[in-house]
């Protein structure tokens, strides 16, 4: 059913909105936490998520679909599940999510993919861990495939912690260690901050970045919901190393951290912030992107990325690793380097010996 008001908003409305269910009566809870769930052509998946959320039976969470702008039968689906959606001409995931913002009132958000999954359990532990105080809170994703089967463990590996000097991190290398979209769960002031990200379709930019400054993140150890990885995967990772998606991480990386840089300012933090060319995901996607495109990276900026990697905040094992990857990027002929690479850049597990079998 389409509320009468629908044509009316298609000529007026700013988010192109082009069809609209009338919302589910609320529930005896306040709201205290929105699950915003985007779809783009994924009918076959989009059920599936939105019954993630439905079969946890909270009264005090709301759920909002957003179909952008679906070619397939998306909204058909959508519609039959009996959630509260709305219809928007296709602009992207940001776009998207935002629309969702507007039409939610709860304090906190999980921007959920229509391709994953949360597990059952998942939004009674998340709300239990949840006050004024926390910017975002995080956890890991189990990866399946296409059929639902499992792929690998907990990704990323995250350990229980609340902690407020997650932004030294952040100064220092322009990351932290954070989950997929679906993992994360953002304070509403926080998700607003994407309305200013215009250079980028993407929702889960900026606000990770930003998130540390503005409160408390909290992480978990355990997976609280399930990553689908398949062959339409916004990533672009293929089985072919393909040069389009790492220019396209590059090009969004320095974006989110100039937009950072100037969300910083008024803290008196921006001269802190590590300028683009100094930071380790940079570096490392430079590599890769030079692989990729046959060209040659140079001894010298492999030593930099070195001396960057050591400098970041991981795990001495995972250090090791890539530094035997780096290497061999850098020394293997040409298809020997795109298979190492490609290697690092697929999902699954990976080993030290999975890599020296991919480069051998």
């Amino acid at each position: 059913m389409i509320d009468d008001g629908a044509a009316d908003r298609l000529n007026t409305a700013p988010t192109n909105e082009i069809d609209e269910q009338p919302p589910i009566p609320a529930g005896a809870g306040t709201p205290k936490l929105a699950v915003i769930v985007t779809c783009w052509n994924y009918e076959d998946y989009v059920v599936r998520a939105i019954a993630s959320v439905m079969q946890q039976g909270r009264d005090d969470c709301e759920l909002v679909v957003i179909d952008d702008g679906s070619t397939d039968r998306s909204w058909e689906a959508i519609t039959a599940t009996g959630a509260t959606a709305y219809r928007l001409e296709n602009g992207g995931q940001r776009l998207a999510c935002l629309h969702g913002l507007k039409r939610t009132t709860a304090p906190f958000l999980l921007f959920l993919d229509a391709d994953d999954e949360l597990l059952p359990g998942s939004l009674e532990k998340i709300l239990s861990r949840l006050d004024q105080h926390v910017a975002k809170l995080q956890f890991p994703l189990i990866r399946i495939d296409a059929e639902g089967r499992e792929i690998s463990g907990p990704v990323p590996p995250l350990s229980d912690f609340r902690d407020t000097h997650l932004t030294e991190n952040v100064l220092r290398t322009g990351a932290y260690m954070s989950p997929p979209t679906s993992g994360n769960v953002f304070r509403r002031d926080v998700c607003e901050l994407i309305e200013q990200a215009g250079y980028e379709r993407a929702v889960d930019g900026v606000i990770l970045f930003a998130a540390p400054f503005w409160g408390d993140i909290v992480s978990l150890s355990q997976p609280l919901g399930l990553y689908r990885v398949h062959d339409r995967n916004d990533s672009g990772f293929s089985d072919e190393l393909n040069p389009r998606p790492l220019k396209q991480e590059l090009s969004r990386f320095a974006d989110r951290l100039e937009h950072l840089r100037g969300l910083l300012a008024a803290k008196g933090l921006a001269s802190q912030l590590v300028t683009t060319d100094r930071a380790y995901f940079f570096q490392e996607r430079s590599l890769y992107l030079a692989i990729a495109e046959n060209r040659h990276f140079g001894l010298r900026r492999l030593i930099i990325l070195l001396q960057l990697l050591w400098r970041d905040p991981q795990g001495a094992k995972f250090k090791l690793s890539m530094t035997v990857l780096f290497i061999l990027a850098v020394l293997l002929p040409g298809e020997r380097a795109r298979r190492v690479v490609n290697y690092r850049l697929q999902a699954g597990q990976r080993s030290l010996s999975g890599l020296l079998k991919a480069a051998f």
